[in-house]
């Protein structure tokens, strides 16, 4: 049986699935894989960004194709592990932009995920290009088509059923919300 999150606030309890619409799961930087500019990121390359990113409370972005404007939702987990950089998010499904996104991922028209850092270290690569062994993770965008062809999405939640669950379930997120704040 899977374990659930229960919300309680003012006597009301809220039962959600831990694995809710929109979540998804899918790796930024594999390890090794030359990208379209010719950098090969190496393991622990995102250690001491995420490792400065916790201290400070704060995790990168999350935006569709690296504009600044579109947030389409939050980072709940960002880790490097054997394969590379391992991603799980929640798109914002009461927004028209993580709508969209969710729309296009649930079609596979979008699964490319693409980095958006900054350089502190890295030396020529043979054949051109660089080894890339520190960056600073700013953001990790959805795109069409991303720099490093294995940087993908892996899987997305499904809705259920009846669509109209959702908007009840972000509703009562939201009330839930309001009500702890009070």
């Amino acid at each position: 049986m899977a374990t659930r999150n229960i919300e309680k606030a003012a006597g009301v309890e809220i039962r959600f699935a831990p694995d809710a619409v929109g979540t998804f799961t899918g790796y930024a930087a594999v390890w090794g894989k030359r990208d379209a500019f010719g950098d090969i990121v190496q393991p622990g390359a995102f250690a001491k960004s995420l490792a400065t990113h916790k201290v400070a409370g704060t995790r990168p972005l999350m935006l569709k194709g690296h504009d600044p404007n579109a947030v389409i939702g939050t980072w709940d987990e960002v880790r490097e592990d054997q394969t590379g950089l391992k991603m799980t998010g929640r798109l914002v499904l009461d927004s028209t932009e993580g709508r969209d996104a969710y729309a296009l991922m649930k079609a596979h028209a979008i699964d490319g995920l693409s980095i958006g850092f900054r350089t502190v270290r890295a030396t020529p690569a043979p054949g051109g290009g660089r080894i890339v062994h520190e960056m600073e993770l700013i953001e990790v965008s959805l795109v069409a088509r991303p720099a490093q062809p294995a940087a993908r999405v892996m899987n997305v939640r499904s809705a259920p059923s009846n669509p109209a669950a959702v908007g009840l379930a972000a509703h009562l997120c939201a009330a839930t919300a309001r009500i702890k704040r009070n």
